[in-house]
């Protein structure tokens, strides 16, 4: 199933990962995902999202993966894309919160950056990745854009992209959406089952998610997903 995942990512450029493909990849037991996704309720505030309308809420972490499989946490340091990646955030040296102790200490994220690792590995053969680790919850609000990425159609400077859904409470939109480098649609879907696992070569593609709206009014609600990236160093 990763070889799958990892020979649909060289040639097309992208993959989905059912719940149930990710679950078995990753041993994960029946009880997890409440478990995980309460980390989710100790995001705090994104202020640089905020300046262009959108509540989003994270925290960031960094490691170092082998191409053997030993992963190395890193110190917590700003977060800094390439000037050719994210239009919105050149040249920004962005600071988000660490990622707290407890999630730090979850086996799965562990198992998961392992996964990706292998997938990667496909698309070069460098000794040691740098992998970056953002939880994120975006929230759709009545008047509030929703957006869950501001910055539109991009890329993250890094080899390999995934996003990995947590959780949707009340909510439509959302649609993951992967281009080519001209700008034509290779791929667009909703993640709506949490575990659903999309990944994409960050190198040869860009992407982008449509905005969040209350599916029922009156009420906000909110979409959390975890984005794991992987650049070869």
């Amino acid at each position: 199933m990763r070889e799958n995942a990892r020979r649909a990512v060289v040639g097309e450029g992208w993959c989905l990962m059912s719940p149930a493909t990710v679950h078995q990849c990753l041993d994960l037991d029946p009880g997890f995902w409440g478990q995980f996704a309460a980390h989710w309720e100790h995001l705090v505030a994104d202020p640089y999202a905020a300046q262009a309308g959108t509540h989003r809420l994270r925290r960031y972490g960094q490691y170092l993966l082998s191409a053997t499989g030993e992963i190395s946490p890193l110190a917590h340091d700003v977060f800094v894309q390439p000037q050719d990646s994210n239009p919105l955030y050149v040249g920004t040296d962005r600071r988000f919160e660490p990622l707290t102790p407890e999630f730090r200490a979850e086996p799965v994220l562990g198992s998961l950056i392992r996964m990706l690792g292998q997938v990667a590995a496909g698309l070069s053969d460098a000794r040691e990745w740098k992998v970056r680790v953002h939880p994120f919850r975006v929230v759709a609000r009545e008047g509030s854009r929703g957006d869950a990425t501001p910055e539109g159609r991009h890329q993250d400077g890094v080899t390999l992209v995934s996003s990995l859904l947590i959780h949707r409470v009340n909510v439509t939109g959302g649609r993951s959406t992967i281009y080519d480098p001209s700008g034509g649609e290779i791929a667009a879907v909703t993640l709506s089952e949490p575990g659903a696992l999309l990944l994409s070569d960050d190198r040869a593609t860009w992407h982008a998610v449509s905005s969040l709206r209350p599916r029922e009014a009156g009420r906000p609600g909110h979409r959390d997903v975890l984005v794991t990236t992987l650049a070869a160093r």
